[in-house]
């Protein structure tokens, strides 16, 4: 490092140290605190969303279609608000057509997933951000951030592969299976041990926006701490209401942007778990061939469907999950200690 360099950092420790600038992460955290935060948080995340999911997954994997009587109109305040009135009409014909049962198709397994999914995600991102900031001389930089999110994705989607793949099929062949158990054996005699890993590339693909969302919300969560140290008496009080409120929004928001910026993905991974048909023929071979198919027979608009209930699910759901997160740490974490 240059002597220029040091002088910066020099300098910028120095001001915080003025300006008592807390850290961003209040208290002191032991590795097994991430892992039940996030399964918690996944879990309540995901039983309140479901339906949603339910009616992503379908989108994703057959297109959008418009509702029958049901037609855009000119007005810009309509317009504004047709995708959340299609999304309503969508979930009305599933419950319709299937009942209440319809809306929690695949939740099981979706639990399975997701809970153990959130628990290592939160667990590998807290300890391996942790690790990398000691290796990078105790600067919690946004690379060393953007590097521990990357890495949580990459573990996570290894680990947990064969469960959303099992999920999936039941979303979209309801009624074929009995139980996960019964979708399990069949994808392995049918397709063999690596039919379970179908889409993981798209998933892999999909780390970026983990990464990215990680990332934003720990920039804003920073901004909140700054703005939160030039105010009196805060850390006597400890967090108020309006700071969960603002955890809630920052992590809303970090999902939103996170989401439309790599959304795609999401469908790829969709096409490439879809199953064979009645020939054993498999219509989506690959990323490269998956994205081909996708632009020649649906346009760009293919590659964003699902989009709209994709975001009135995943952006509560994160949002959910990041304040339960935040409130076990709070809550069980160890309070640092005074001078």
């Amino acid at each position: 490092m240059s002597m220029a360099a040091m002088t910066t950092a020099t300098s910028g420790d120095d001001l915080r140290r003025k300006k008592h600038v807390p850290a961003v992460i209040e208290r002191r955290v032991e590795p097994w605190l991430h892992f039940v935060a996030g399964g918690l948080g996944g879990m309540i995340g995901a039983v309140a969303t479901s339906p949603l999911d339910v009616l992503r997954t379908q989108q994703q994997l057959y297109g959008t279609v418009t509702l029958q009587g049901t037609q855009p109109q000119p007005n810009i305040m309509v317009r504004s608000v047709y995708p959340l009135i299609r999304t309503g009409g969508f979930l009305k014909e599933i419950y319709l057509r299937e009942g209440i049962k319809g809306w929690y198709a695949g939740l099981g397994p979706a639990l399975a997933g997701i809970i153990p999914a959130r628990a290592i995600q939160f667990f590998t991102y807290g300890n391996g951000k942790r690790i990398l900031t000691q290796w990078n001389d105790g600067r919690e930089t946004p690379l060393v951030q953007l590097s521990a999110a990357g890495l949580a994705a990459v573990v996570t989607t290894t680990a947990t592969s064969p469960i959303w793949m099992v999920k999936t099929r039941m979303q979209i062949q309801r009624g074929k299976y009995t139980s996960s158990l019964s979708c399990l054996r069949s994808i392995i005699q049918k397709e063999g041990i690596m039919g379970l890993y179908k889409g993981t590339s798209a998933s892999y693909l999909g780390a970026s926006e983990s990464a990215i969302q990680w990332m934003i919300y720990e920039r804003l969560k920073h901004f909140m701490s700054l703005r939160r140290s030039r105010e009196p008496g805060t850390r006597k009080h400890g967090k108020t209401a309006s700071d969960w409120f603002e955890y809630f929004g920052a992590a809303a928001s970090a999902k939103l942007l996170a989401s439309l910026a790599s959304y795609p993905h999401e469908v790829l991974r969709t096409r490439l778990r879809q199953p064979p048909d009645a020939n054993g023929m498999v219509k989506y071979k690959g990323l490269v061939h998956s994205a081909k198919i996708i632009y020649l027979e649906e346009g760009v608009r293919g590659f964003y469907g699902g989009l709209t209930p994709h975001l009135l699910r995943t952006v509560p759901n994160a949002a959910i999950m990041f304040l339960a997160y935040e409130l076990v740490i709070y809550y069980f974490g160890t309070a640092p200690k005074t001078h």
